[in-house]
């Protein structure tokens, strides 16, 4: 098992932050689920710096394993979105772990 899919199961089992490189970005994540998708891993999660409107609520996005690089896992902790159930985000999709 790879080191990036450990330390996203870690941070999803203990509802721990992580910071990882995505698309040259450097993200702050709270991972809800992971899952597969066609022989692929992702996670769902909520993408702290990301920027809503004012009238829009928090969602989570779904990012590929594949493209997240440099993950460190943070002592900080999270709650789950309010309601949050752990199922994928399309039917064909298989869950793995979830908050």
């Amino acid at each position: 098992m790879d080191d990036t899919r450990l330390k996203l199961m870690e941070a999803i089992a203990r509802k721990k932050l992580v910071t990882a490189q995505y698309n040259g970005q450097t993200l702050t994540l709270a991972p809800h689920l992971l899952f597969e998708r066609r022989g692929d891993l992702f996670i769902s999660a909520l993408n702290l710096g990301k920027s809503w409107r004012s009238d829009e609520e928090p969602r989570l996005g779904h990012f590929k394993l594949g493209g997240l690089a440099s993950i460190e896992l943070s002592e900080e902790g999270f709650e789950p979105i309010p309601g949050f159930e752990p199922a994928p985000p399309r039917e064909e999709d298989t869950p793995l772990l979830g908050v």
